[in-house]
């Protein structure tokens, strides 16, 4: 992130600390029940949001050399995301030319080419038919003709993006614009080294998850004995990129940072950025690294969803925790410690109460839902989730 904006927010903090403020979105909307219930409205948002939108799939740490693959599941349809021989990020689908089935069953891996368990047809990772068995019994074809379907991708910032249709379009100028495109490229985000991955399955709307990370209003209630205790509740600074957003976290870190000279003033110090990426990702950079939070739902219903996190560090930082070695007292090192305590604050707090929320959405005893004046990054999550929808924006309330 860029210096002076680095200031601009931390010092929006120190002024809401001090005047005992927030953020404010000069009202407050409600999002009917329906927005997390409606079967007819998920089948939309599954066309629209996941089948048919650009996807970030991972970070450039998740294929960290030339031939390394991951298999992703979690459009309807599986998709093989690799790098070539010289390293280029590419994306087809996971699908053989001459029958259909699917070519690679590993989820992730390193190989140079991919073999079809069915015939044997052979593939590869730049997409092309290398061969096939018995082909002077099978007949003649022209292999350039049977290659795989690639998919639109892209590798930019450190992250990778795919589009499941093949003939849609990655326009990071139309998703970003060029106030984030300026930002990103201000972060060393290409630079991060997967460590960590996890799944939290939950009874839950997807976008109930997304919510959860969407406001502090709760954090001396829900997280009193966690998260409270490093982060002062009800106090943020919000942005939005377009369909994106920003959501700075304030850390009780701040109060000794303040007293340094602005120069050495560092934003992953004082704060914890949460950037809402549209349709379904949260990212947050820390000192060490950053959490990236993948939200998909399950079995194709609006009642289940599953959380893919991916924890990512900087060399320096596993450098440092292997050196450290393992706490005598957890059993883990810091980096370990980290993992656990996200788990504990997401999976165990927020999701818990995000699946109550659900249980009484579905129980038809409640027509919508609340977001107060302190909650605008929620204001702009479902007034921009209803625009891409062809919906009719949420009123805000002047009260």
């Amino acid at each position: 992130m860029l210096k002076e904006e680095q200031n601009r927010l931390l010092k929006g903090l120190i002024s809401h600390l001090d005047a005992n403020t927030n953020v404010d979105a000069g009202g407050i909307v409600k999002t009917p029940a329906d927005t997390y219930t409606c079967e007819e409205r998920f089948d939309l948002e599954w066309k629209t949001f996941f089948k048919d939108y650009p996807q970030i799939v991972g970070m450039s740490g998740d294929l960290a050399e030339p031939n390394s693959f991951v298999t992703i599941e979690d459009f309807g349809s599986s998709i093989i995301a690799a790098r070539d021989p010289q390293g280029k990020f590419r994306a087809y689908a996971n699908v053989c030319s001459h029958r259909g089935a699917e070519i690679e069953q590993e989820k992730k891996g390193v190989k140079s080419k991919f073999s079809c368990p069915f015939h044997g047809w052979t593939f590869n990772n730049e997409g092309d038919l290398v061969g096939y068995p018995k082909s002077d019994q099978f007949g003649k074809i022209d292999k350039d003709c049977y290659g795989l379907t690639e998919l639109p991708s892209l590798e930019k910032y450190g992250f990778l993006w795919v589009h499941p249709n093949s003939s849609g379009e990655i326009n990071l100028d139309e998703l970003l614009g060029d106030k984030l495109n300026e930002e990103f490229a201000a972060w060393d985000f290409d630079k991060l080294v997967l460590s960590h991955e996890d799944e939290y399955q939950t009874d839950m709307n997807w976008k109930l998850a997304i919510d959860t990370f969407g406001e502090t209003y709760h954090f001396s209630v829900l997280h009193k004995d966690s998260l409270f205790q490093a982060f002062h509740g009800n106090c943020q600074m919000f942005d939005s990129f377009k369909r994106n957003g920003r959501l700075i976290l304030c850390k009780r870190d701040i109060d000794a940072m303040r007293e340094m000279p602005e120069e050495d003033w560092k934003i992953c110090t004082g704060t914890l950025p949460v950037y809402y990426l549209f349709p379904n990702i949260i990212f947050m950079p820390t000192p060490e690294g950053a959490f990236l939070v993948k939200e998909y739902p399950l079995e194709d219903s609006p009642h289940k969803s599953v959380s893919k996190i991916s924890f990512y560090f900087y060399p320096e930082a596993l450098a440092a925790a292997k050196k450290m070695g393992v706490s005598p007292e957890t059993g883990q090192n810091p980096l370990e410690e980290l993992y656990t305590a996200f788990g504990n604050v997401i999976r165990d707090e927020d999701y818990v109460a995000a699946a109550s929320s659900h249980k009484g959405l579905n129980s038809g005893n409640l027509e919508f839902l609340t977001f107060g004046r302190n909650e605008p990054a929620l204001h702009h999550y479902h007034n921009t989730y209803r625009e891409a929808l062809g919906l009719q924006k949420l009123p805000l309330i002047k009260s």
